[in-house]
């Protein structure tokens, strides 16, 4: 079940997200490991105008969820953020289900959407292909996850 964020979730979320980067070694500055929102996720994405973070549950237990988030207003680009599963919710198609979510709200707010992650991250890449995302030569003006050497873009919406 894919529901929007509450504040019960903070903890549950930020231990999923710090977990998986520090089991692919990636417990480092520039990474969303040490991204000061983490503590309380909730209310960093009710502050946002057009934001929004879902979580994805199994048997009643938090295992995942993702994020939009504006990027550049002005240019109406808006930031697809922390997509992260626990290990025993990956290869159930859930990531699939947490996108198709987070693009649908995304395309009525937005006219593009951009992320970042990391090459060697091959199964989140060719999920992010899957959805139409284009691979871009280096991370648009205002970055803020140095770490990152993979940087991807997918128009949303041509009336925005």
């Amino acid at each position: 079940m894919i529901r929007e964020m509450k504040k019960e979730d903070n903890a549950r979320v930020k231990e999923i997200i710090q977990d998986s980067l520090k089991s692919l070694g990636l417990a480092l500055p520039g990474t969303a490991y040490f991204d000061p929102q983490l503590n309380d996720l909730h209310q960093y994405y009710n502050n946002l105008k057009h934001a929004n973070y879902w979580v994805v549950e199994m048997e009643g237990e938090v295992v995942g969820g993702i994020g939009i988030a504006p990027f550049n207003e002005h240019d109406k680009v808006c930031e697809l953020q922390k997509l992260y599963l626990s290990p025993k919710a990956q290869g159930l198609g859930l990531s699939k289900k947490l996108m198709e979510t987070a693009l649908s709200f995304a395309a009525t707010h937005y006219g593009k959407c951009y992320l970042e992650t990391m090459h060697e991250l091959k199964t989140a890449c060719l999920l992010y292909e899957k959805f139409e995302f284009i691979l871009l030569n280096e991370p648009l003006p205002g970055s803020e996850h140095s770490t990152m050497d993979a940087w991807y873009i997918k128009s949303l919406n041509a009336s925005i």
